[in-house]
């Protein structure tokens, strides 16, 4: 792989110890997907922040990173922690896990990254499309690609740190145009009738497309929340790292050919809920949650309560809760709870003492019954909000 004089420098260890590893990672990774160069990026976006998922090693890698003088040289945000803003969940987690969650944000914030929290960072500030940039986070990766038209490969949280340290990425993949064409068609011939419906249809394509990328027909009328819980679910059954939305019906000949019909969908949904009764928790927001849902939220939720025996969470980023503030404050007065800087899926479910989850995210449907052995009830929203209320 080409390398300048200055990016040689680098990898020889001129500039430190933080540069040359982040330039070795970017390197190895280019040789291994054949890259012949390095490119600059716009921004970054760092999975591998909430020490539920990454452990003690990510604290040693990032101490060093930091005492070594490192610092990104492009705007870098992060992935949600363990522990929301509030430090709500600080006074019930155990101890030993909130410092060490603690400690993992402070050591991003010494290495220059922007404390988002969040798996939406797209809301927060939107990159070109057309930009090449370099982010983890499954949902984030297909959204950028797909709905912004931005440029990235589905980054590793190392992979993405090293981007963002150096301000380049390996020209490979979906950085190069002739990798982003759908290679599959698939026809949906079901009804979807909430963002549920096409949630569980991205995981449906998730678990048979594999990395395959898409051409959707059949979705005419799918809006912002749907496609977002739509590909957040495919980038979780599978590695699919953007699709494509026909909405004219054009031919696509010399493609494979997918149809999804009614049933399909029916027993997707069906698999992801494990439990019938009342849950201990009523999740909103994975992704985290965009202002019009938080605004749908407080129009579910105006002049009711929340019934004693549950837990509403409603997540998203700090940005977004003070943009909406007064409708987070409907929100938090019928005793729901605004949470940012964290989710179900990454924090510590068990130890919070729950053992049923209501959500309208397939991700989280998905990852709750896998990661925390909790029970899952999946519904559109509508639904969990009249569940969770009085």
């Amino acid at each position: 792989m080409y390398l300048t004089r200055e990016e040689e420098r680098i990898y020889d260890g001129e500039m430190g110890w933080a540069y040359q590893v982040s330039m070795r990672i970017l390197v190895k990774l280019g040789e291994l997907y054949g890259a012949s160069r390095l490119i600059p990026i716009e921004s970054a976006h760092i999975s591998g922040v909430s020490y539920k998922t990454v452990g003690d090693a990510a604290i040693e890698f990032l101490r060093a990173l930091s005492e070594s003088n490192g610092r990104v040289k492009v705007r870098a945000t992060i992935n949600p922690s363990g522990v929301d803003q509030d430090r709500i969940l600080s006074n019930i987690l155990p101890s030993d896990l909130v410092n060490r969650q603690m400690e993992i944000v402070r050591l991003y914030e010494e290495i220059g990254a922007t404390l988002t929290l969040t798996c939406t960072p797209y809301y927060i500030e939107t990159p070109k499309s057309g930009a090449h940039i370099s982010w983890a986070e499954s949902s984030a990766v297909i959204y950028a690609n797909s709905i912004i038209g931005s440029w990235t490969n589905r980054e590793g949280g190392p992979s993405a740190l090293a981007s963002a340290l150096i301000g380049k990425t390996p020209d490979y993949g979906l950085h190069r145009p002739e990798n982003r064409q759908p290679s599959v068609l698939v026809k949906v011939e079901a009804k979807l009738n909430s963002e549920a419906d096409y949630g569980a249809l991205g995981l449906y394509l998730g678990r048979i497309l594999g990395e395959k990328i898409p051409l959707i027909q059949g979705l005419p009328g799918a809006g912002e929340t749907d496609l977002k819980q739509m590909g957040a679910a495919m980038a979780t059954s599978g590695m699919v790292p953007m699709f494509h939305i026909d909405r004219i019906g054009r031919s696509a000949g010399g493609i494979e050919k997918i149809t999804v019909d009614e049933r399909d969908i029916i027993k997707t949904r069906l698999d992801l809920s494990t439990s019938s009764g009342r849950p201990d928790l009523v999740f909103i927001g994975c992704p985290h949650c965009s202002p019009n849902e938080i605004r749908l939220v407080s129009e579910l939720i105006r002049g009711r309560r929340v019934r004693s025996d549950v837990r509403l969470w409603i997540c998203t980023s700090n940005f977004i809760r003070e943009k909406m503030r007064e409708h987070a404050r409907i929100i938090e007065s019928a005793g729901g709870r605004v949470m940012c800087g964290t989710c179900a899926v990454v924090t510590w479910l068990k130890n919070l003492g729950v053992e049923t989850i209501m959500t309208n995210s397939a991700k989280t449907a998905y990852y709750a019954r896998l990661l925390d052995g909790v029970g899952v009830i999946f519904a559109p929203i509508s639904e969990c909000i009249n569940v969770a209320c009085q």
